[in-house]
């Protein structure tokens, strides 16, 4: 098993000494990832996605949780809202190449007999301010949470065992629910599992912000037309340091990932075309001054185009 694959681009491991433990024990240790599907796939979802596929390429047992009921109580839209979400979040997905994986249904096990009595086991056991609390990152409005928000992250818990998973993976933002799940879940008889945590994409127009759905000038969708696609990178933050840059974080989390290298076209005049085959050898020659941002915006552009282009397909055709 490719262990350095599975630590690839991950901003924690908590803890690493238990995911070698995991990965010593057992052949195909399982690890899932859960999606609300209230809003357009975009590319900083990719970054999740990318991880994934670099899971199944080391030899991990992938399951893609599709949260429908999660995404009703973080009130993100009404049941045939999600129904369709869910088909596009799916279609999208397999488009991106995660094919060999598991797709589950959050309404598929969240309303079994024994999902519920480990749902109602969590709530005697966690507090109200700490429940509260793992979900100010995820909530919509957080200071006027409806009580469905504060069952959000016992049912992420209670998804981790009832899914028997190794390890968890998520963004960055997915952490407190994380800990709080490997403060309880052996308390119920099960592991603490692994929790690995992906960064996130920063907005396209720079720091202080991820990319978000609910900002569509900020972000790109991954059906995205080729014309805004050029149109939004072209805009984007870009300054000549690497923190908050979004340019920079595309290419090291997403187009590095799935191509191994990112090809500069530009005239004689301006050095000719060159070729990057590591993140740390582009980021070098544009921290020093001798790649443009111009010229790594229509590089990123083409390459984001081109890698969409399967999801433009594929929704086009359902």
């Amino acid at each position: 098993m490719n262990l350095e694959q599975i630590k690839r681009n991950v901003r924690e491991i908590v803890t690493e000494e238990e995911l070698l433990s995991i990965v010593k024990k057992k052949k195909a240790p399982t690890t899932y990832c859960g999606y609300e599907v209230s809003g357009p796939v975009h590319i900083g979802t990719l970054v999740a996605i990318n991880k994934q596929l670099d899971f199944v390429e080391a030899g991990l047992k992938v399951k893609v949780l599709l949260a429908d009921l999660h995404t009703q109580l973080n009130r993100k839209g009404a049941e045939g809202f999600i129904e369709e979400m869910t088909e596009y979040w799916r279609n999208s997905m397999t488009a991106l190449g995660l094919k060999d994986v598991e797709f589950i249904l959050g309404t598929e096990f969240q309303f079994n007999k024994e999902y519920i009595h480990d749902l109602l086991s969590l709530a005697l056991n966690s507090t109200m301010k700490r429940a509260v609390r793992s979900m100010q990152e995820i909530a919509r409005d957080i200071e006027h949470a409806r009580v469905s928000q504060v069952i959000y992250p016992l049912m992420q818990i209670a998804d981790i065992k009832a899914l028997d998973v190794d390890i968890a993976h998520g963004g960055m933002e997915q952490r407190k629910i994380h800990m709080l799940a490997r403060e309880l879940l052996p308390g119920m008889g099960h592991k603490k599992p692994v929790c690995i945590h992906t960064p996130l994409l920063s907005s396209l127009r720079g720091p202080g912000a991820k990319m978000s759905s609910s900002m569509p000038e900020t972000m790109i969708k991954v059906e995205e037309k080729p014309e805004r696609i050029r149109e939004k990178i072209s805009m984007a933050y870009c300054p000549p340091e690497k923190e908050g840059n979004p340019i920079l974080q595309i290419c090291e989390l997403i187009i590095f990932p799935r191509f191994g290298r990112v090809e500069i076209t530009r005239p004689e005049k301006f050095g000719g075309d060159i070729e990057f085959n590591s993140y740390a050898e582009l980021e070098n020659s544009y921290l020093g001054k001798k790649l443009h941002p111009t010229d790594l915006k229509n590089s990123v552009a083409d390459t984001l185009i081109d890698m969409l282009e399967p999801v433009r397909t594929a929704l086009d055709q359902t």
